[in-house]
């Protein structure tokens, strides 16, 4: 007599594993070109709430892949992604499997025009997930998030423009907040900020709304950033690794995330363009 039961596939139905995986003892390669450690990387896209594997591309920036591989034939030539060494590259490898990014199937951006009948069941598949998440509470997508009341006095930026070795970047969170991405014995990112207390810091100033250089400013006034120039040099690559004096002196350590750096582009970036900063503070009308 044939059971009727079934086995378990060890996976929820938003595809998150049933059980705790035991964590090994993970070593960075001394010739390896990145510093992460792939099993940290796993996440969940902001916007859907579906499950994501970032990685670092050529060029430095970080890119969010579906955490699945797709058969290289069903895939648009555009869209193809493979990893090499942990990172990622845009094309194929010559094999018959390749990632996809996964904005190109995020339910809760736009549809490419160019998805291929099996990328649009699987994003269906994906705005399905995401409906089951909303349902039942334990996703809240970014934009509906609240968010906290600015310090009308401070005028302190959310994502402060902070001006590294000449070049200009777009932090994820105020200046304070920077965490850094190394890993502690305990294989926990660690807790403490860059900005340390007892290492120099950097100063807020006004400059042209430019990139950095070789490029005309724009017509808005000067806008307000963090500029690390002043400080010496192994201080700038600390901040710009997001490393902690510590860590940053045990180079050893792998990390546990991406830097959150953004190249900063006024053009693109021009929600994030302060004329004030937080050093200055407002008078309020009928006050000397």
């Amino acid at each position: 007599m044939r059971s009727t039961t079934t086995a378990s596939s060890g996976r929820r139905w938003d595809g998150s594993p049933t059980t705790a995986r035991h964590l090994r003892a993970l070593r960075i390669a001394a010739d390896s070109p990145s510093r992460l450690l792939r099993t940290a990387q796993p996440g969940r896209c902001h916007a859907c709430g579906n499950r994501i594997d970032w990685y670092t591309r050529t060029d430095h920036r970080s890119i969010s892949l579906h955490p699945a591989e797709l058969r290289t034939a069903t895939v648009p030539a555009g869209s193809r992604w493979h990893v090499a060494a942990g990172i990622a590259h845009p094309g194929s490898d010559g094999t018959s499997w390749c990632r996809i990014p996964h904005l190109a199937l995020c339910p809760r951006g736009d549809a490419p025009a160019e998805l291929t009948p099996l990328l649009t069941e699987l994003r269906r598949h994906l705005a399905l997930s995401t409906r089951r998440l909303l349902d039942s509470g334990t996703f809240t997508p970014t934009a509906d998030r609240p968010t906290r009341a600015p310090d009308v006095a401070a005028c302190r930026p959310t994502r402060p423009v902070v001006q590294i070795l000449y070049g200009r970047y777009l932090a994820a969170q105020p200046v304070e907040d920077i965490r850094c991405i190394a890993q502690t014995r305990r294989r926990e990112r660690c807790p403490h900020p860059v900005l340390a207390p007892d290492a120099p810091a950097g100063r807020w100033t006004l400059m042209p709304a430019t990139p950095a250089s070789g490029q005309l400013a724009l017509p808005a006034a000067d806008m307000a950033i963090y500029s690390l120039s002043s400080l010496p040099y192994a201080e700038q690559l600390r901040w710009r690794a997001q490393r902690c004096p510590a860590h940053a002196a045990a180079p050893a350590a792998a990390d546990l995330a991406l830097a959150d750096w953004e190249v900063f582009d006024p053009l693109v970036h021009h929600q994030h363009l302060h004329p004030r900063t937080p050093t200055a503070v407002r008078r309020r009308r009928g006050h000397a």
